[in-house]
């Protein structure tokens, strides 16, 4: 059976949330909080965080975590996650999002089960319903279609497909959590952004333009990603729920 490897992606330096990773829900770091449920997925062989800051990696090795700096000059998570992959022979890679506390380790399994299945893919990824006009015609909401095979056609900010004639949306969200396998996840870091990904701000989108397909799986969880400090009072009151 292939070995795959959990990374978590933490960057201090976050514009509209510095230091984010390491705010206090219920008593634990954020960047714990995501690191304890990723260590649940049964297809992990081994659970690290990728840091661009020691204080990170310091609050990590403080509950007992693995973490490894990297450097503080990568555009994105992807770029780090291939960092570490650069060092270490593991066929299977998984990007877990440092700012998702709530992530669900069966959505890991799915994802990195998905590669073992089908020896042809080389990414997959997630996505949820849009429940809402509101978040169906949202450039912060990250729309993504697909074909029959379950395979990405194309992921946009704007309204995809677009709803001609048609009264209510029947959209879905891409959630950002990836499995690669590493030659394209090595092949992708060291490849330039393409003009769709300059034009979108969606770096999976140079997947798709290199001529890679992309699987797409319905996520099994309901994770909120923090973009703000608001954003932490409803992961509490998440936790809170779940706790009781």
């Amino acid at each position: 059976m292939l070995q795959a490897v959990g990374v978590i992606p933490a960057r201090y330096r976050s514009v509209r949330f510095p230091g984010k990773v390491l705010a206090d829900l219920q008593g634990k770091t954020m960047i714990e909080h995501v690191y304890r449920r990723a260590k649940k997925a049964r297809s992990l062989a081994r659970v690290l965080v990728a840091a661009d800051d020691d204080r990170i990696c310091v609050a990590v090795e403080k509950f007992g975590g693995d973490a490894m700096l990297t450097s503080r000059e990568h555009a994105s998570g992807t770029d780090r996650v291939a960092e570490v992959a650069a060092g270490m022979d593991a066929p299977l890679w998984v990007n877990i999002q440092g700012d998702e506390p709530l992530v669900d380790p069966q959505d890991i399994d799915a994802l990195v089960e998905a590669l073992r299945s089908h020896g042809r893919t080389g990414m997959a990824t997630l996505r949820r319903p849009i429940e809402t006009d509101e978040d169906f015609h949202s450039p912060h909401v990250v729309k993504v279609v697909v074909n029959d095979a379950g395979e990405a056609l194309y992921f946009s900010r704007s309204p995809i497909p677009y709803p001609r004639g048609e009264t209510r949306t029947f959209g879905f969200r891409h959630v950002g959590l990836y499995a690669y396998r590493r030659e394209l996840l090595l092949k992708m870091a060291a490849t330039s952004r393409t003009r769709l990904e300059s034009v979108e701000g969606l770096e999976q989108l140079r997947v798709l333009e290199m001529g890679y397909g992309i699987r797409v799986l319905d996520a099994v969880g309901d994770s909120i990603g923090v973009d703000v400090p608001e954003d932490l009072e409803r992961v509490r009151a998440r936790l809170m729920e779940s706790a009781g």
